[in-house]
């Protein structure tokens, strides 16, 4: 629930038809203020303090990115929303002892970066310019809404060979939709506040707003895609995963758990071990044990 919800309510769909450039920056403005800012845990702290730690700028923003490893064999790993990306420390350190050089960021009002907000575009501009650095990825390992934007920023020519998405938002319409229902907005408000990303944050990228979602233009990526969701996930419903799984067809593997909810997914060592052995090519993975179990994409079924 949003604060105060029924009063922006009220000034959003008054304004949608009085004020449509006002009323599009307002709902743009609530749409990618994350909800808090999550601390560095002291389970996360070893790692991070060994980082090699930059700034980049990004639409006038700051991002924190971080490093390790000696740059060889590459792995992007990217956060969800009100997160950071020191909640991928258990995948980081793993992809370190096994050779790989883990390459991570907070985004703009995430974690150690500053700024009230961020968006996909920030997260798409800050994928390409590490993208640039460090010459492509091997894999990209991503969770929540990092996965949605992972998958945009690869849809627009930056190199991956292989993708792991973990409680994975894969519709941005059903991501929109949550937005508009928690507010409680008319649809003339989401057309507002789309008019104000096309016409002033992308300009010059006709139709933007209809390649957000990870569902479009699967064929993109075409290397393999392994997916894990939990059927319990309060956060972003399953029915995102199983659209991801059905739009990437073949290629694509999703594992729904049991028990891990949204969070619990980034640490448990099941998940963990079968996601680094696919991220690094290791064939002689194994199958997973408890509380997981791999489905077939036929299995996925449709949103």
């Amino acid at each position: 629930m949003y604060p105060m919800a029924p009063l922006v309510r009220t000034v959003l769909n008054t304004a949608a038809r009085a004020a449509p450039g006002p009323a599009g920056r307002l709902a743009f403005h609530l749409f990618v203020r994350p909800l808090g800012r999550a601390a560095l845990r002291p389970a996360e702290r070893d790692l991070f303090a060994t980082a090699r730690t930059g700034r980049l700028r990004v639409r006038g923003k700051e991002a924190v990115t971080y490093a390790w490893g000696d740059g060889h064999r590459p792995v992007l790993l990217v956060h969800g929303w009100s997160s950071r990306a020191s909640r991928l420390t258990a995948f980081a350190e793993e992809l370190l002892a096994r050779g790989h050089s883990p390459v991570a960021f907070d985004v703009p009002g995430h974690g150690a970066a500053p700024g009230r907000a961020g968006n996909i575009l920030e997260y798409r501009d800050v994928i390409r310019e590490l993208h640039e650095r460090h010459g492509g990825f091997d894999a990209v390992l991503a969770h929540s809404f990092g996965v949605l934007a992972s998958l945009f920023a690869l849809r627009d020519g930056l190199r991956a060979d292989r993708f792991v998405g973990l409680g994975g938002v894969g519709s941005f319409d059903l991501l929109t939709d949550g937005f508009r229902r928690g507010l409680g907005v008319d649809e003339r408000v989401m057309l507002r506040m789309r008019e104000h990303v096309e016409r002033h944050l992308a300009p010059d990228e006709p139709g933007i707003w209809d390649r957000f979602g990870a569902d479009r233009a699967p064929t993109a990526l075409d290397g393999p895609v392994l997916l894990f969701h939990d059927e319990g996930d309060d956060m972003v419903p399953l029915a995102h995963a199983r659209l991801l799984a059905r739009v990437h067809g073949d290629r694509a593997r999703l594992v729904i758990t049991r028990g891990l909810g949204h969070r619990r997914i980034l640490t448990d060592p099941s998940v963990i071990t079968e996601a680094v052995a696919f991220l690094t090519g290791d064939g002689n993975a194994g199958g997973l044990p408890s509380p997981v179990r791999a489905t077939t994409p036929a299995d996925a079924g449709a949103v």
